[in-house]
């Protein structure tokens, strides 16, 4: 039995690794090499005397150790931030908030003057990522995921919910009738899609090709740039649609699967600034928001 702890650089490339379970995720995340990374693993388990991961084609594993470990690693380092924010005096206005990209740069940013000008005195470090994890981020006080609902273990507050359509450019010529033969895009892994929303309203749907990303980013800028139609919804949309780069064309709105929920860490109601830009995101995100299905296009 090892009478001493590991290093902390294995048990901080641990975390990142069955964060992402990439190796490839951590090191970008870390700034080392894939290799130095894989290395680093092989080191902690030959330390620990069992593996700590599953390598299968394109994708890792946690075993049971794994598991079992993981939440004990995180869990320090949270007491190990907590400790030096006290011992260093860091600012309890600073908070570090986790969304995903698109939310982040269609929502966020466009409204972050009006808490600047409420909150002059809050700093916000603001972390993105294209799919968020399973837990609340490393080092965040507030998270605004979207997704179906997290996992039991993952403290989380419905933020809002949302319905969906296609967008696409002004001047861009479609109809019902012609849907299926135009270029369409979507964000992948959603069940908020284009074949369910055509299900929706008792739409025939042939199936036709559909191009994915991983980020609502890049298809509502494709469809911006007139080069097809996306998915999207208010929360991502609406700044785009008042700005006229982009249209509803059609008028059925479909009830989102997933949606917005916030996620506070142990420490966010320890700390004031997480606690004002939690509840200023309440205020701007109202939990439902119902409208009217109106009747689609038939021509």
């Amino acid at each position: 039995m090892q009478n001493s702890l590991p290093p902390l650089g294995w048990l901080r490339t641990f975390e990142a690794a069955a964060r992402h379970l990439s190796f490839t995720g951590a090191a970008r995340d870390l700034n080392m090499t894939q290799s130095a990374v894989s290395q680093q693993i092989k080191s902690l388990e030959g330390y620990l005397g069992q593996p700590l991961f599953l390598r299968r084609p394109r994708v890792l594993e946690l075993t049971e150790a794994g598991i079992t470990y993981l939440p004990v690693v995180r869990e320090a380092f949270r007491t190990l931030l907590r400790g030096t924010r006290a011992v260093t005096g860091a600012q309890q206005n600073a908070v570090q908030v986790q969304c995903n990209l698109t939310f982040a740069v269609n929502w966020l940013a466009p409204r972050l003057h009006k808490f600047r000008t409420l909150h002059p005195d809050v700093q916000l470090n603001i972390f993105t990522e294209l799919w968020e994890p399973r837990e609340i981020a490393e080092g965040a006080a507030v998270e605004i995921r979207y997704s179906l609902r997290p996992a039991e273990s993952v403290r989380t507050e419905l933020l809002h919910t949302d319905h969906y359509y296609p967008v696409c450019a002004p001047g861009f010529e479609v109809t019902l009738d012609t849907l299926q033969q135009k270029p369409l895009f979507d964000c992948s892994n959603l069940l908020s899609s284009w074949a369910n929303w055509a299900e929706d309203q008792a739409l025939t749907w042939t199936n036709p090709p559909i191009t994915y990303a991983t980020t609502y980013l890049v298809c509502l800028s494709v469809a911006a740039a007139g080069g097809g139609l996306c998915l999207a919804h208010d929360a991502i949309a609406t700044n785009l649609i008042e700005e006229g780069r982009l249209i509803a064309p059609f008028g059925h709105r479909a009830r989102m699967a997933e949606a917005y929920y916030l996620l506070l860490s142990p420490a966010a109601e320890e700390t004031p600034g997480a606690v004002v830009f939690a509840n200023w995101i309440r205020s701007q995100l109202p939990p439902q928001q119902h409208k009217p299905t109106v009747p689609s296009q038939t021509h």
